[in-house]
């Protein structure tokens, strides 16, 4: 093996359609590891493909949906007759959705709930008999800053986030036992597809009849306009995810880029009352209140 390359490790990654599990997965297998890209609907994977054949690397792709136990069993069938083993667990998949509580359904918030959340612990549960029988590797978590910082319009999104953050830090403690290390990746906001093309929204998010409608038209403009301005590149997500992998002791909680680690000390220093009274202002200065309202 070239200095320039590590050993190849094994390496299943959930989510890799678009944004950062695609970059990753493609990062990866240029890199020349064994990556086992999934996503849910194959049909998705041209961007994927393409990426990976731009890098000159090559991957193995599978489909994969983190809600079904017989589609996980399949994935995590097919890599332990490939290799008897696994390295790497990235839990990627997941989706953003929008709506203040009132305006979203119990059925959108449990769909939330069951991907971001319990979709992780699904993968994780299959993955861990191929992690441990090589009592080393490690599991890493994408969360976001979602996890440690709320904000209006995005309760279900924050709820699946900050559950994953718990579970992520308790499951960390138990499988020290075992020499599997487990990580959380804390990303700000990026331009990925997430926001877009994979974006979903209550079902009253936009309806005019909902009590909350000029708040959500807001923040909703107050997003894409946010959107436009950003020049983050989501590759430093994917960079990050190499480094942890090849690291050999990687802090547990990991944030990419420096504007939202400043915004996450910023939430622990400040008292809540003054923090929460800076999150009004930036999102509900300029809104009238309905008993201001002529």
């Amino acid at each position: 093996m070239s200095k320039n390359f590590p050993a190849p490790k094994v390496i299943l990654i959930t989510g890799t359609s678009s944004g950062f599990g695609m970059l990753t997965a493609a990062r990866l297998a240029s890199s020349g590891h064994h990556v086992f890209a999934t996503m849910r609907d194959l049909a998705k994977k041209d961007l994927l493909l393409a990426e990976v054949k731009k890098r000159g690397g090559k991957l193995n792709l599978l489909p994969l949906d983190v809600t079904s136990r017989e589609s996980m069993q399949s994935v995590v069938a097919m890599i332990a007759e490939s290799f008897g083993y696994l390295d790497v667990l990235i839990n990627n998949a997941g989706y953003g959705l929008g709506g203040f509580f009132e305006d979203l359904t119990e059925e959108e918030i449990r769909r939330q709930m069951e991907t971001n959340f319990f979709g992780v612990q699904n993968v994780t549960r299959q993955a861990i008999p191929l992690l441990r029988s090589r009592k080393a590797g490690k599991i890493l978590n994408i969360s976001s800053i979602a996890g440690l910082q709320s904000s209006p319009c995005f309760g279900a999104y924050n709820a699946s986030k900050w559950a994953l953050e718990g579970f992520t830090e308790s499951l960390r403690y138990e499988l020290k036992f075992f020499g599997i290390d487990v990580f959380l990746i804390e990303p700000g906001t990026y331009k990925t597809k997430i926001f877009h093309e994979n974006a979903q929204y209550a079902k009253n998010f936009f309806n005019p009849s909902s009590p909350y409608y000029h708040l959500s038209q807001r923040l909703y403009t107050k997003i894409m306009n946010y959107l436009d301005q950003c020049r983050r590149d989501p590759e430093e997500v994917a960079i990050l995810i190499e480094k942890l992998i090849m690291a050999q002791n990687p802090p547990f909680r990991n944030i990419p880029d420096s504007q939202t680690r400043w915004h996450s000390r910023v939430k622990r220093w400040l008292p809540f009352s003054i923090y929460s009274w800076i999150v009004w202002k930036i999102l509900f200065n300029e809104v009238k209140k309905p008993d201001e309202e002529t």
